[in-house]
């Protein structure tokens, strides 16, 4: 791996580490990728029983997708092709064939958010933060698989105030809708929890963990399978689009046009 995402096995563990910290985890495309090629190496290699998802330091799991990648974006069609390589990445994660824990401490937002809710477990520190401020930041939208998965987990009215509001969920209400599963002290405890969790389902039946977690995408993928092309590609090829990518940039506050 690069220096920009670690590897590490630990025993049966495998632990992946976003490792920008001085970009609170910022995702590149070659981080994306390197996530999605562990993870789906895993079958064939039998390298690791679980996964274990990370982000160095304490500030942030991943912030999202560097903003920078996004320079080369010309036209809606560009943000039809930006979704369509999220979904494989997230879609090479979420078919692991050994069970994932997302360690979460601090931002947890946008890609970063993606990554967790993909995961067959998500666990966070008391400073975690979750959310896709899109509509304060970018103005542009998720994939349809992405909003199937979200109203999956905590319902779509949750989502509606996640997104339209560009609300940041706190540990604790992330605790309270089922966003994660438990909420610890601090980094080093999330950790150790992490470790503890990961070692109970190595010694566990794992044809029966990957029938499960097969079986319940197959569930979810049935409400994930409309085409919103339009959607994304009305929204990337917006003049908004570009206005917010411009103002985050410049780090100004952006003026939508509704255009």
């Amino acid at each position: 791996m690069t220096q920009e995402l670690l590897y590490d096995k630990r025993g049966d563990i495998g632990w992946i580490t976003f490792n920008r910290p001085q970009a609170r985890n910022a995702l590149t495309f070659a981080m994306y990728e390197g996530l999605a090629e562990i993870c789906g190496r895993v079958a064939a290699t039998h390298e690791a029983k679980v996964l274990v998802i990370t982000g160095a330091g304490d500030k942030a799991f991943a912030a999202g997708t560097d903003i920078g990648q996004f320079k080369s974006f010309k036209n809606g069609d560009d943000g039809i092709a930006y979704e369509r390589k999220m979904d494989r990445i997230l879609d090479a994660v979420e078919r692991c064939a050994v069970p994932t824990i997302a360690a979460i401490a601090g931002y947890c937002t946008g890609g970063g958010a993606g990554i967790a809710a993909v995961c067959d477990f998500r666990i966070a520190s008391a400073s975690a933060q979750f959310g896709f401020p899109i509509a304060r930041t970018l103005g542009n939208c998720l994939s349809m698989a992405n909003y199937a998965r979200l109203a999956s987990l905590i319902g779509p009215q949750r989502v509606k105030e996640m997104i339209l509001l560009a609300r940041l969920v706190d540990a604790s209400t992330a605790l309270q809708i089922g966003l994660v599963s438990e909420v610890l002290p601090d980094v080093a405890a999330l950790q150790a929890r992490a470790e503890a969790l990961a070692t109970t389902l190595a010694g566990h039946a794992p044809l029966t963990m990957r029938s499960t977690k097969e079986a319940l995408r197959r569930l979810q993928a049935k409400i994930g399978d409309e085409n919103i092309d339009d959607l994304i590609r009305h929204t990337y090829g917006s003049a908004d689009f570009r206005e917010g990518m411009s103002a985050f940039l410049e780090k100004r506050p952006p003026k939508w046009s509704g255009r």
